[in-house]
C-alpha cells in the first residue's frame, strides 16, 4: 500500500530535492557532512554502543569528537573536498541536545554558511526546550527517533532516561521520553521545521507496533518515517536483525500514514559526501593524528 494521507507540504518538497537523507532523488546527488560534536547522551538504548573507531559503518561511531570551532572548519573542508554538500548534519556520537555543543556548532556555521541546510538528529528528550534556538541558529530539518509510543513497549528498549539530573528507569523513563518526544514534534513542525522520524526495527518487540508510531508522529506534524533494521549489539546482541520481508512489512505499515524513506545507509557521525555514491570521510580526516581515547556514554 502506499501512502495515502495528506500529501507532503511545499516545505518538504523542496527539502527532499536537497537533502540526501530526505529524499530519494537527492540521496545519489547531494552531499551531507556529520560533524562529531556531540559527547554524551541522555537515554540508554539498549543496541546502542557508541565507540571510536574508523571501520563500522553504523551511527554512534565516529573516529574522533570536535569542538564546534573544529567542526566549522571542518565543513569548509568538507565543501572543497565535495562541492555537491547541501547539508551539514549533527548526529552524535551523543545526542546533540544532551550538550550544548550541537547548537554552538550550528550557530557558527549558519552565520558563515547562511545556504547549507542544518539538520539535527537527536532522541528528542529536549525537542522542546530548544526547539525556538534551533530555528534561530538555522536548523530546518530535524531528525526525531521514535522507537515506540507506548511505554510497555518502549521500557524493553530503552533501560534509562536522565534529565535535569535525575535518573528514571522502567515504564516512568519510557513515559517521561515519549512525553517529551510528542511535544517536541508538535513544537519544532509548528515552527517550521521539516521533521522525519527514525526507528529502528526490533523483531519481537516493536514490530507490530510500527503503524502506531507512524499514525501518532504524523499526527503530530512529521514529513517522513524511516524504518532503521536492528543492528544486534550491547544488550540486544542476542536478537536477530528483521529480514528482508519483516522490513518490508514495516514499511508497508508505516507508509499508510507517512512516507517512507527507503535509502538510508546507517551512516556514521563522521560520514561526509553523497550517501549513494560513496563516504569521503576518510578524506575529511587525512592526516588528522588526533584522537580521543575516552568517552562519555551519559
Amino acid at each position: 500500500m502506499t501512502y495515502t494521507g495528506i500529501k507532503p507540504d511545499t516545505r518538504f518538497e523542496k527539502i527532499s530535492g536537497l537533502h540526501p537523507c530526505f529524499g530519494a532523488k537527492a540521496n545519489m546527488t547531494r552531499g551531507r557532512v556529520h560533524l562529531p560534536v556531540s559527547p554524551s547522551c541522555n537515554i540508554q538504548c539498549r543496541f546502542c554502543r557508541r565507540c571510536f573507531n574508523k571501520s563500522e559503518q553504523r551511527p554512534g561511531v565516529t573516529s574522533r569528537l570536535l569542538t564546534p570551532e573544529q567542526a566549522a572548519e571542518l565543513l569548509d573542508k568538507a565543501l572543497a573536498i565535495c562541492p555537491e554538500i547541501t547539508v551539514a548534519g549533527i548526529a552524535g556520537p551523543g545526542d546533540t541536545l544532551a550538550t550544548p555543543h550541537a547548537l554552538e556548532t550550528f550557530r557558527l556555521i549558519h552565520r558563515k554558511h547562511p545556504e547549507i541546510i542544518n539538520c539535527l538528529s537527536t532522541n528528542g528528550l529536549l525537542l522542546e526546550r530548544f526547539a525556538h534556538e534551533l530555528m534561530d541558529a538555522g536548523v530546518r530539518t530535524i531528525t526525531v527517533t521514535v522507537n515506540a509510543v507506548d511505554a510497555e513497549v518502549l521500557c524493553q528498549i530503552c533501560s534509562q532516561t536522565v534529565l535535569d539530573g535525575r535518573l528514571y528507569t522502567g515504564v516512568k523513563a519510557a513515559d517521561l521520553l515519549i512525553r517529551a518526544q510528542m511535544r517536541g514534534i508538535r513544537k519544532a513542525a509548528g515552527l517550521g521545521a521539516v521533521v522525519k522520524i527514525n526507528t529502528v526495527l526490533i523483531p519481537g518487540i516493536n514490530d507490530y507496533h510500527i503503524s502506531e508510531i507512524a499514525r501518532t508522529t504524523a499526527e503530530l506534524g512529521a514529513s517522513l518515517i524511516n524504518i532503521i533494521p536492528l543492528i544486534p549489539q550491547y544488550e540486544f546482541s542476542d536478537h536477530e536483525a528483521p529480514t528482508c520481508t519483516q522490513l518490508n512489512e514495516a514499511r508497508k505499515a508505516a507508509e499508510e500514514f507517512l512516507p517512507v524513506f527507503r535509502h538510508c545507509r546507517h551512516c556514521r557521525a563522521d560520514a561526509c559526501g553523497i550517501p549513494g555514491l560513496s563516504d569521503l570521510s576518510f578524506l575529511l580526516f587525512e592526516g588528522d593524528k588526533t584522537m580521543e581515547e575516552t568517552f562519555s556514554h551519559g
